[in-house]
């Protein structure tokens, strides 16, 4: 059981690192993203891979989808992934987006009880 453990372990560090390039870069160069980050079900991975964007505002998010933000974002996050070995069959499945401004009116700013029912 222990090996599950750590194969499980190892992919979603591998999963963090090709995020915190995403991350990174976005900041740089999205105006109003602000952070994000993933779930996933290891035992139907890379299927139940979740991974939500964060903006600032809802104005930043509608922004960069009018910007094709979105679009570019999925790219990189599918490039990532694949980079560390994991292929993402139908990004679209796989990124979500959302706005800090949202989850403080729909869920009091409490991001885990607003991811756990989202997707």
């Amino acid at each position: 059981m222990s090996s599950m453990k750590s194969t499980v372990k190892k992919l979603d560090d591998n999963v963090i690192k090709a995020l915190t390039k995403v991350c990174e870069e976005a900041k740089q160069h999205i105006e109003g993203f602000d952070w994000l980050t993933h779930r996933a079900d290891y035992s139907n991975f890379p299927a139940s891979l979740a991974v939500t964007c964060v903006f600032l505002t809802e104005h930043h998010l509608s922004q960069a989808m009018e910007q094709k933000q979105d679009a570019y974002l999925r790219k990189q996050v599918q490039k990532q992934m694949l980079k560390a070995g994991i292929l993402l069959k139908d990004v679209r499945r796989n990124v979500f987006f959302d706005s800090e401004e949202a989850c403080a009116a729909g869920h009091g700013g409490n991001w885990d009880s607003r991811l756990a029912t989202s997707h």
